[in-house]
């Protein structure tokens, strides 16, 4: 069945050989197992459920969160010769039977539906009447509780498994899955865990920077201007943030694209439509933006603010390089995000979540803080091993020498002790600066032979200060409605003097920008006449990746033209001539 999987692979999809993993994944599907997938974001997990759907009798049905991951996927399948269709409220009654009437005669391959489309009985009945061997579920953290964007319309699934006489084989996909959350999709889809398979978190096409006390909205101008023929996406945690970078953008010049909950979904549509077709280069949004978006030309994701848990970092700087291009992800942080992302936590209906998204929190500033590998504190947040440092991000590229802060790092955790373990962060910060706040003079903190011990920072200094340490695991945040901190044994260690304490100081990151090869731009250009008379996004035409391919093969002919990554027979019959002619003439 793998060479029989291998011919869809090059026929189809234009790939000579599966990415690691993908093998011993459609293998396990194919022998009708069961299966996890757990890759990151452009690690290839559709081609695990899509290759199977190729070597299967019958439908595969696909559940996917969004209208956009739908069309998207539709439309690419349909581009490399793939019989696909969707079902989501976009369609109107008489499009949705043409669909099923499809699907009832064999002719559609994959049928992609939402998770409410299961609440249907009407729905469900007639999909009983197919032959579907393959379930693929994506987006599979939306159905444990666990998960960081839990849907309750992703339990309808369990209920979708008992409709057939044969119950289809199910392959569930993420790409952001904690330990815990993996154990929850295991035990809802009765999936054993030596049919899970992890290929690992990390993406070695995407280096990642954190940026602490820059001028956001000069830094944002300048990467910009420096990227300028780079497609990004800009996002932001609130709509108003969201509205204040697209109209500095605008004014100085720059044609970008905004997308937010509080737009109108026709007006959303559309920003996302200029965005997909390369009318725009710029989308600043808040995280209603992205999931399942499916360009691949993404050059760099940047967060103006800090998100709210490492899971929807992860997921929405992994937006960045899905072509496997080098690619940027840089988080500008201020300690303002805090209260913004606590805020927001607190507007949560499901009170008894509050905990749990608080102790997520902490890990995402952490993460901000953290003077270690960037890539391997993300790669070991989600439980998996980091091995070597990846060499790529700020803090491995970063080659200051590094302070010796032991004595500063002693009289926060003294402080900290003297005031008895059960105050947070800023009030901390206020005592070591020597405030005479309401508060510090409320519990006579001004008494304590800590006060003002450090008040050569200001109180902000040392607030960032005290959340390094919280990153070097000396200081242990206690969740609650009002987060405590106290000292750790690492942190103890440091008050005896057995161990010390080194930080580097704050950096300045300039963006660069290679440029483009002349052909690459002419290539570009075709691809973009190319999909806009078709009605598709450029991605759907070919990628980046696949473009770079050709400036770098210069394919003359049909043969040569076949070689380049990601071009099947269908896409070569279909624009093959076009873009070996413009080689050849610019060559």
């Amino acid at each position: 069945m793998i060479s029989l999987a291998l011919q869809h692979l090059k026929t189809n999809f234009g790939y000579d050989s599966f990415r690691p993993g993908q093998t011993q994944i459609i293998d396990n599907v194919l022998n009708n197992k069961d299966t996890l997938v757990i890759m990151p974001t452009g690690g290839g997990k559709s081609l695990c459920y899509q290759i199977p759907a190729l070597c299967m009798e019958g439908t595969t049905l696909v559940i996917s969160p969004l209208i956009s991951l739908m069309k998207d996927q539709v439309d690419m399948l349909v581009s490399s010769g793939i019989s696909a269709a969707y079902i989501n409220s976009s369609l109107s009654y008489e499009e949705v039977q043409n669909v099923m009437y499809g699907v009832q005669s064999g002719k559609i391959k994959l049928l992609y539906i939402a998770p409410e489309r299961l609440e249907n009985e009407r729905f469900c009945n007639e999909l009983a009447q197919i032959n579907v061997p393959l379930l693929a579920i994506d987006e599979a953290h939306c159905i444990s509780q666990w998960g960081h964007d839990f849907r309750p319309s992703y339990r309808s699934i369990q209920q979708l498994l008992h409709l057939w006489d044969k119950k289809p084989t199910v392959i569930a996909l993420t790409a952001t899955a904690t330990e815990e959350v993996s154990a929850d999709i295991q035990q809802l889809l009765s999936i054993e865990k030596e049919n899970t398979f992890i290929t690992g978190f990390a993406r070695e096409n995407l280096s990642f920077s954190v940026l602490l006390g820059e001028n956001k909205e000069a830094y944002i101008k300048k990467y910009v201007k420096a990227n300028e023929n780079e497609a990004g996406i800009i996002y932001a945690a609130t709509r108003k943030s969201v509205e204040s970078v697209y109209e500095m953008l605008n004014k100085a010049g720059f044609a970008a694209g905004k997308y937010h909950g509080g737009m109108f979904e026709e007006d959303r549509t559309y920003e996302q439509n200029r965005f997909l077709n390369d009318e725009i280069q710029i989308m600043v949004a808040t995280n209603a933006f992205g999931m399942g978006i499916n360009k691949t030309n993404v050059r760099y994701v940047l967060h103006y603010n800090m998100p709210r848990n490492m899971e929807s970092y992860y997921q929405e700087a992994g937006r960045a390089g899905r072509d496997g291009l080098d690619s940027e992800c840089i988080l500008l942080y201020s300690s303002s995000d805090e209260q913004t992302q606590r805020f927001l936590i607190d507007q949560a209906q499901d009170r008894s979540r509050i905990p749990f998204e608080l102790q997520k929190l902490h890990a995402m500033i952490d993460y901000c803080h953290t003077e270690r590998c960037l890539q391997s504190y993300i790669i070991e947040y989600f439980g998996d091993e980091a091995g070597q440092d990846c060499g790529r991000c700020a803090n491995c590229t970063d080659n200051r020498p590094q302070l010796d802060v032991t004595t500063d790092a002693q009289k926060v955790l003294s402080c900290i002790v003297r005031m008895g373990q059960k105050f947070g962060k800023q009030l901390t910060a206020s005592v070591l600066a020597g405030s005479r706040s309401k508060k510090v003079l409320e519990f006579n903190f001004q008494k304590l032979p800590t006060y003002g011990i450090l008040r050569a920072m200001n109180a902000k200094e040392i607030a960032n200060f005290i959340e390094f340490l919280i990153s070097e695991k000396l200081i242990v945040v206690n969740n609650g409605q009002f987060p405590t901190l106290s000292i750790s044994d690492s942190g103890k260690e440091v008050l005896l003097g057995q161990k010390k304490v080194l930080r580097k100081e704050a950096r300045i990151i300039e963006s660069t920008v290679e440029p483009n090869d002349p052909l690459f731009e002419v290539l570009r250009k075709i691809r973009k006449e190319i999909a806009d008379h078709e009605k598709v996004p450029p991605f759907v035409v070919f990628s980046d990746k696949s473009l770079k391919d050709m400036c770098v093969r210069k394919p003359k002919n049909s043969t040569q033209f076949l070689e380049v990554s990601g071009v099947g027979e269908s896409k070569l019959e279909k624009y093959g001539k076009t873009f070996i002619e413009a080689i050849i003439a610019n060559s």
